[in-house]
């Protein structure tokens, strides 16, 4: 089994979270763009019959003692908050043709079945904002699940629209206080 890389297990408000990202240095790893996933279990509902930081330590525990794996996806965003699991500033496991050089994101939900509505969606398209701006990505390397070659569903569900969420993220990183590359160490 791959050593297992740790988890940041913190809770940010989207203003918060952007602070949080400004404050990291890139120089060990950097990625080249974000994967966006849902999570399908828990639903959003379901997520919130944990609370947060409990639902950290067994995500921690699915990923390192039941699949074995090095990390999991870098976050986590509900309709409250933004949580950072795999630090940002490592590879995480979350699509295997991407895994080393990209972010994972998922979103709390079931996407074929929920819609995608805020203010989950406000706090997924702020998240997305603040770190492609971290590392100056163009949010239109962003990619969705489904499209890696290794990847047999629909994550992150059909009712995600890639052209959506990379208009609406650029509209956030404009309002905001996000100049790419601002962050790059």
């Amino acid at each position: 089994m791959p050593a297992w890389k740790g988890i940041v297990g913190k809770s940010f408000t989207p203003d918060a979270f952007d602070d949080y990202v400004s404050s990291l240095s890139f120089t060990n790893w950097r990625p080249q763009f974000v994967v966006l996933h849902n999570t399908a279990e828990p639903t959003l509902a379901q997520w919130h019959s944990t609370p947060g930081a409990n639902r950290m330590v067994n995500l921690e525990s699915y990923y390192r003692d039941t699949m074995k794996w090095s990390a999991g996806p870098h976050l986590f965003v509900a309709d409250d908050l933004i949580w950072v699991f795999t630090p940002l500033t490592t590879s995480g496991v979350h699509s295997p043709s991407w895994n080393l050089i990209s972010w994972g994101v998922e979103m709390v939900g079931d996407f074929s079945k929920e819609a995608f509505v805020s203010p989950q969606k406000d706090n997924v398209i702020r998240a997305l904002a603040a770190l492609h701006a971290a590392v100056g990505l163009d949010p239109n390397t962003l990619k969705l699940h489904r499209e890696d070659p290794k990847t047999t569903h629909i994550c992150p569900g059909s009712n995600i629209s890639k052209e959506d969420v990379i208009q609406e993220t650029i509209a956030a990183a404009g309002e905001g206080d996000h100049t790419p590359g601002a962050a790059v160490a």
